[in-house]
């Protein structure tokens, strides 16, 4: 990591709501935000935030998320979900967030990343399919 990401660094990302990020089993009128597709928008908004201070040969993986998802975010209304830097420990970033939407705070919580180098990780990877196929 450059030495620019550290506490209180922060941004922000704005989303509209479409059917893919909704739920569908409420039916039509009940498409809502889904939990999983804003964990994922919340990992993508922190990953952008750490990749801007990250060396070239660095990227970040989601480690832990602690969530709460406060309230219903209702098919084609805006987010913005706003990520800040709370703590760098080595290659150990925690990171708080904040989502609201057009009316109220949607969501809050704290999201770990742990900065790796990609080329390292495949080749960790490769092993460990390795070791499972001769298991």
């Amino acid at each position: 990591m450059k030495d620019t990401c550290k506490a209180g660094l922060s941004t922000t990302t704005r989303i509209t709501i479409d059917q893919q990020r909704t739920v569908d089993f409420l039916g039509e009128a009940g498409r809502v935000y889904a939990t999983p597709e804003l964990v994922r928008d919340i990992e993508i908004t922190c990953r952008g935030l750490l990749l801007a201070h990250s060396q070239p040969d660095e990227d970040s993986v989601g480690t832990r998320i602690e969530l709460d998802h406060l309230a219903a975010t209702p098919m084609g209304m805006g987010v913005e979900i706003t990520a800040t830097v709370l703590e760098v420990d080595g290659r150990r970033v925690l990171l708080a967030f904040e989502a609201r939407d057009d009316v109220e705070v949607v969501a809050r919580g704290r999201h770990a990343r742990f900065v790796v180098n990609p080329a390292k990780l495949a080749e960790r990877l490769k092993g460990k399919l390795e070791a499972a196929r001769q298991a």
